[in-house]
């Protein structure tokens, strides 16, 4: 048995090799399936080392950037005593041991690591250091939201929230409320954004936008449009949608009367010069023969009473009560 030994032990360290080289060159480069193998914490992080700020792609999302005020945990793996919680000052900058003063404010958590990782390793601190950065405390925590909700307020939603979430926060929107929505993001103030807010579909996932903590959102006001004059049920109503016309206006306060001129209908609109009367046959609008006008935010529809009419209308009411009359009395 020892003296086969030695012609069998090439055979097996060659059967060894090629199974190596066979799960490491096929099993693991070639099979998606099969789980990467681990190379080290170093290897790990260096990847999103190099990913720079504003690169595309579908797993790059929008990351909440530090702010002056905000009080910060930094540790590094490995170094306890390196371990500081710090408050982010006026300036944008932190105080820590050896590196000094580092300007981190504007920075997304992630590319604040990097910078202080660089700063560790250049300055011969650390040989390969891991640092990671907690954000423990926000100077602007809340979401503040303004306009036509039920409930303004600042409200706490901390991390990464939806603009539907932040209104449900707020009760909801009022009856006056409008489409639009404005953001105004903590990090770039001066480039407030622009939502069209929408319920219907797939429409409702391109309006419900990413907001984060200290931005502000604000619900605008809805247009009102007003009926006025020989209608059934004068009142204002929210515009509500794009393209309202003076005849969908007038179906929603029930109609016209039987004494309305229809055709002296008058639009009265608000403009730069003030109050501008514009003529509108409605006679002429219900034949077809005319456009029927888009109303505008603050227009007002005004039915006149057609006196002829209104005449004949009394007119005929007193016949109807005199005969009426006269049939209580023979009885």
């Amino acid at each position: 048995m020892l003296s086969r030994i030695p012609n069998f032990s090439p055979r097996l360290g060659l059967l060894s090799a090629l199974l190596v080289l066979s799960f490491s060159g096929n099993g693991f480069a070639q099979n998606p399936s099969l789980p990467a193998p681990e190379t080290g914490a170093a290897t790990t992080k260096a990847q999103p080392n190099t990913a720079t700020p504003g690169a595309s792609g579908s797993q790059i999302k929008t990351d909440i950037l530090i702010g002056t005020g905000d009080l910060i945990e930094v540790s590094v793996y490995g170094a306890p005593d390196f371990d500081r919680q710090v408050r982010v000052d006026s300036s944008g900058l932190i105080s820590l041991p050896m590196v000094g003063e580092v300007k981190v404010a504007g920075l997304s958590v992630h590319h604040a690591e990097i910078l202080l990782e660089k700063k560790l390793s250049d300055g011969g601190y650390f040989v390969d250091p891991r640092v990671t950065i907690f954000e423990k405390e926000y100077a602007t925590q809340g979401i503040s939201v303004l306009g036509e909700v039920q409930k303004p307020g600042i409200y706490p939603l901390l991390g990464e929230r939806k603009l539907f979430d932040v209104i449900s926060a707020a009760g909801g929107t009022t009856l006056k409320a409008g489409k639009i929505v404005t953001i105004t993001h903590r990090d770039r103030p001066q480039q407030p954004e622009t939502v069209t807010i929408s319920y219907d579909g797939d429409r409702s996932v391109g309006s419900n936008v990413e907001v984060l903590p200290g931005d502000t959102v604000v619900v605008s006001k809805a247009g009102i449009v007003y009926v006025v004059g020989d209608v059934h049920q004068p009142s204002g109503f929210v515009l509500d949608k794009d393209g309202l016309t003076i005849l969908q206006a007038i179906a929603m306060a029930q109609g016209t009367n039987s004494t309305a001129s229809l055709s002296s209908l008058r639009l009265i609109r608000k403009t730069s010069d003030g109050h501008q009367e514009i003529p509108v046959d409605l006679k002429k609008v219900l034949e077809a023969k005319v456009p029927d006008p888009v109303l505008q935010a603050d227009d007002i529809v005004f039915v006149p009473t057609s006196k002829s009419k209104s005449a004949a209308k009394r007119g005929f009411e007193a016949v109807i009560q005199a005969a009426t009359g006269v049939a209580v009395y023979r009885r």
